[in-house]
């Protein structure tokens, strides 16, 4: 089993920036992918952005340019910085991990919140 815990959520106004971190149990060199995804009440859960093992990284429309996902593999650990947020960037964010192996799954932490004022 793997836990995944999210830290650095907030209250920020808009045009302020927030760092989500995200530390595994279990040696993410073992993972595929590591993502940050969103829920806003009444929406569904929608990727934010992902980073492969190799460092490849892609992000929703609505947050290229403002969040940047990075990794530290020694750490365990998996970041979003996110700058210029906007209040439509209110949402419980969720971090998720595609573990390959021996703890082969999908994996998912308990939510941060993250909510901007306007």
């Amino acid at each position: 089993q793997v836990q995944l815990v999210e830290s650095g959520g907030g209250l920020v106004q808009a045009g302020g920036s927030l760092r989500l971190s995200c530390r595994a149990s279990r040696n993410i060199f073992n993972t595929n992918a590591m993502g940050w995804y969103r829920q806003a009440p009444g929406k569904q859960r929608e990727l934010v952005a992902a980073i492969t093992s190799g460092g490849s990284t892609n992000y929703a429309d609505s947050v290229k340019g403002r969040f940047t996902i990075s990794r530290d593999n020694p750490k365990n650990t998996v970041y979003l910085q996110m700058s210029s947020l906007k209040p439509e960037d209110t949402a419980v964010y969720y971090c998720n991990a595609k573990y390959i192996g021996p703890y082969v799954g999908d994996y998912w932490g308990q939510g941060t919140q993250v909510t901007v004022s306007s």
